[in-house]
């Protein structure tokens, strides 16, 4: 076994997974996992440039990650970096800022990779019960991943659009006016038509999301009293009661949103566009299958994400490579 960290560094949040990983890489024992909302990407859209308070914030959890890794006797780390760097032109002093707290060098990947990394993480979760083909979406806070596969992705494609974005473009009330909704839905819904000119929808027998925005809507639809991991992970919820539990979020104020129970506060401001595009999403599948002569029926959500695709590949291909990276 190797011991390795992953960290997802996105437009809201950075996660730190610490996880030990078969000589395989399939299958990871998980130590430590961790989250930070940062809201790295505030304002990017706008300015094309990150905030220095927001890139404060990052760097400084980055210096716990950092520490931590140390407590933990990690062997190789990965950093990636997702959306909101590869839109922002100083990010530069992002890269370096990491390089000096952490001691590897950032990962700028591409959409197509982060799609990729976040289909592995899923698949080795997935259990044997759910059928393939499985397709494959990330919600993130500046954008979306949706990827099709059996054992690896066949097909897929990253939508310039997430929690943040949608929000700072679009849902601007509180609640957000039926004009506004409708607005952003419309945004999703071209954008999923360019995605279903790539990734063949209809072939989906079983449709997973993974991170923040589906866990908590899972969360909403299963009544939870606190953000429960072990409840989210896997859960298998009727199209119908999912998309119910979408709309009640997108139509809540910010007071009722502070109120629920597992929605964490770094959320709370972007959830209603989180939801809304996961609403869109699992509407268009589902008429995607119909109109191939299937029938989607349920969503599946995962705790199993790109964390997971990235710890999977942590560090040099020769897993008898012991070698501990400058955490200084």
């Amino acid at each position: 076994m190797t011991r390795v960290a992953a960290i997802d560094c996105g437009t809201n949040s950075i996660r730190l997974l610490i996880a030990d990983r078969s000589p395989d890489r399939r299958s990871l024992t998980h130590v430590v996992r961790r989250l930070e909302m940062v809201r790295l990407g505030q304002g990017v859209d706008a300015t094309g440039r990150f905030d220095p308070v927001a890139l404060a914030r990052t760097l400084t959890a980055t210096e716990t990650y950092a520490q931590l890794c140390r407590e933990h006797g990690v062997e190789a780390i990965r950093f990636v970096a997702t959306s909101a760097t590869r839109d922002a032109s100083n990010r530069d002093e992002f890269l370096d800022g990491i390089r000096d707290r952490l001691g590897v060098p950032a990962e700028v990947i591409s959409g197509s990779e982060e799609a990729s990394l976040s289909f592995a993480g899923v698949i080795s979760g997935i259990g044997p019960r759910a059928e393939a083909p499985y397709l494959v979406v990330d919600i993130g806070g500046g954008s979306s991943e949706l990827v099709l596969g059996r054992t690896s992705p066949t097909a897929s494609i990253s939508l310039d659009i997430g929690s943040v974005r949608l929000t700072e473009r679009h849902l601007r009330d509180d609640p957000p006016t039926p004009g506004q909704v409708e607005a952003a839905a419309a945004v999703i819904r071209t954008l999923l038509d360019d995605a279903a000119a790539r990734v063949p929808l209809g072939q989906v027998a079983t449709l997973v999301g993974v991170a923040g925005s589906v866990t908590t809507v899972t969360a909403h639809a299963l009544g939870l009293d606190t953000y429960r991991p072990e409840r989210i992970d896997g859960a298998v919820l009727p199209v119908d009661e999912a998309l119910a539990a979408c709309q009640d979020l997108v139509a809540m104020d910010r007071a009722a949103r502070v109120a629920l129970p597992y929605l964490h506060p770094g959320r709370v401001d972007v959830i209603a566009a989180g939801a809304l595009i996961w609403f869109e999403v699992i509407s268009r599948v589902a008429a995607e299958v119909a109109a191939a002569g299937g029938s989607l029926t349920h969503v599946r959500a995962s705790e199993h994400d790109i964390l997971d695709g990235i710890a999977l590949t942590a560090g040099p291909p020769d897993t008898t490579d012991t070698a501990t990276p400058d955490t200084r």
